[in-house]
């Protein structure tokens, strides 16, 4: 698994099968993971009602916050790239009404707008 995959590839079961394996427990009843990314050692999981975000923390990895966000909840959001010599990029997302943005943080070998593109599919219904 590289530092930014997806399970957008239909194909890929064994990578949807890994996600439900990895983080079924977190899911209610009638809920799906429809596709997750992996950036560095955190995950998006979009699923049919919500985004959990998997964020590793610590040197060893054993700290895990799962912060969930229902698509209903999420107000705006954003791309920020950078300059040619400063290829990383950022996405932030503004919940409810809190002026201060959740920001993610994305490097140079990975694709933001793919996971934009799924974050608005869901939150521009």
């Amino acid at each position: 698994m590289g530092l930014f995959t997806s399970t957008a590839n239909k194909s890929d079961a064994s990578e949807a099968k890994k996600y439900h394996s990895d983080y079924g427990q977190l899911l209610v009843d009638g809920e799906i993971i429809e596709v997750g990314f992996v950036v560095l050692r955190d995950t998006f999981l979009f699923t049919n009602k919500r985004l959990i975000l998997i964020d590793i923390q610590g040197i060893s990895g054993r700290q895990i916050e799962y912060l969930s966000i229902p698509y209903n909840k999420i107000t705006k959001f954003s791309v920020q790239t950078g300059e040619s010599f400063d290829r990383n990029a950022e996405l932030k997302i503004w919940i409810g009404s809190d002026t201060i943005p959740l920001e993610k943080k994305f490097n140079k070998d990975t694709n933001v707008y793919e996971v934009q593109k799924v974050l608005a599919s869901h939150v521009l219904k």
